[in-house]
């Protein structure tokens, strides 16, 4: 079991991070959405859907945001740590009373993705015979993860999001329910995401995944019963460490760390410069609350992503997409650059132009610069609240 809020770097590392049934369910609420024949052939007999809310829906249904994570958020897009909740929320200041999302205007929902390890059905969860989906888990894609979405928003009574936003994972979402489902949202906000997972981004992905499945307490994805540091944890390690320099550009790595080398430690004499201490501490804190199974899994989905699949091609499918659509790139992205966002703004008809967020933090600016955010976020709120319903 993991250990929660805060997170604590005590001790071994559990075999997984995953939140598990009998754990403190924090400020989730559960929801059951039935059985799902995946997108590829999978089948789950049981779906459940852990999700968090903020403010009050109103009488006519008419002020629902809901906010897509990306790869390792989830449901707890702001709050403190605490039982519950390894860590505070993820997008802190953009939701809130006052906020850019203002909860005591808007009716604000975030679930966790499906195959996630947050309280959503994913490999952690428990399969009908008792024991760990694991290795057993379908391969699911992005359009599995949105079919449940519409699931949760219908047993919420939503049938049309105001404003639907999320950054990479989370903006794939958003442009396929703008694709699958376009009456049922009003606006949509894409930051730092694509249409399409080119081929680097793949290529990363699959370096990611070798180094979890290389790791010999993956045991093929079944170590849901392993003692305290005897999960995967060196693999999943290497895949965040990989992850986090596409997640960071380079000038702000060498200008924040140059060759400055870890206090105390010489790497001429197999110590670490300070690069290596910082990456090291990222795949730690990534053990201590996340899923080795679940990375792998929406990684594959990622990778999967293509919006013009069975829709006659990337234009064809966002040719469709008329409703408002705000794309943000952040120029100093290199994991999703900029020219994938242009994409969007030159084929989808909602798509006016294209919006900048400029940082010295690469894809890791949509949960730094909070000011820019919450300004694209207050002008798509505009543009939901002039268009009704």
């Amino acid at each position: 079991m993991a250990s929660y809020g805060p997170l604590s770097y005590v001790g071994l590392p559990p075999a997984t991070g995953a939140w598990r049934e009998g754990d403190p369910v924090g400020d989730r609420q559960f929801l059951s959405v039935g059985a799902l024949h995946t997108e590829l052939g999978g089948a789950l007999p049981e779906v459940t859907v852990a999700y968090e809310t903020w403010g009050t829906l109103n009488a006519e249904r008419s002020n629902a945001v809901y906010v897509c994570h990306a790869l390792t958020g989830d449901s707890h897009v702001v709050g403190p740590a605490g039982p519950g909740h390894a860590t505070g929320g993820w997008w802190e200041g953009l939701v809130g009373p006052g906020a850019p999302i203002d909860s005591d205007q808007w009716f604000v929902v975030c679930a966790n993705v499906l195959g996630g390890c947050q309280g959503t059905t994913g490999p952690s969860s428990i399969a009908p015979d008792g024991r760990a989906w694991g290795s057993r888990f379908p391969v699911v894609t992005v359009g599995d993860m949105v079919e449940v979405e519409k699931r949760l928003s219908d047993h919420l009574g939503i049938d049309q999001w105001a404003l639907m936003l999320g950054p990479s994972l989370g903006g794939m979402r958003v442009l396929e329910w703008m694709a699958a489902y376009p009456q049922r949202v009003r606006t949509g906000l894409v930051l730092g995401s694509t249409a399409a997972v080119s081929a680097d981004q793949i290529g990363t992905h699959s370096v990611q995944i070798q180094a979890i499945k290389a790791d010999p307490k993956f045991r093929g994805g079944d170590y849901y019963e392993a003692a305290d540091g005897e999960g995967p944890h060196e693999g999943m390690a290497v895949a965040r460490r990989i992850a986090h320099l596409t997640y960071r550009c380079e000038t702000e790595l060498d200008l924040r760390f140059g060759r400055s080398v870890q206090d105390g430690e010489d790497p001429y004499n197999g110590g670490r410069f300070e690069v290596e201490s910082y990456l090291d501490h990222h795949g730690a804190k990534l053990n201590r609350r996340f899923d080795a199974n679940t990375y792998i899994a929406l990684t594959k989905a990622m990778s999967l992503f293509d919006l013009g699949r069975n829709r006659g091609g990337v234009a064809a499918a966002l040719g469709k997409v008329t409703a408002p659509l705000i794309v943000v790139g952040i120029d100093s992205d290199r994991l999703f650059p900029v020219r994938l966002q242009q994409v969007l703004v030159d084929l989808a008809p909602g798509a006016q132009e294209l919006h900048l967020l400029r940082s010295p933090y690469g894809h890791d600016g949509f949960l730094v610069e909070t000011e820019q955010v919450g300004d694209f976020v207050r002008h798509g709120l505009s543009l939901a609240s002039s268009m009704g319903r």
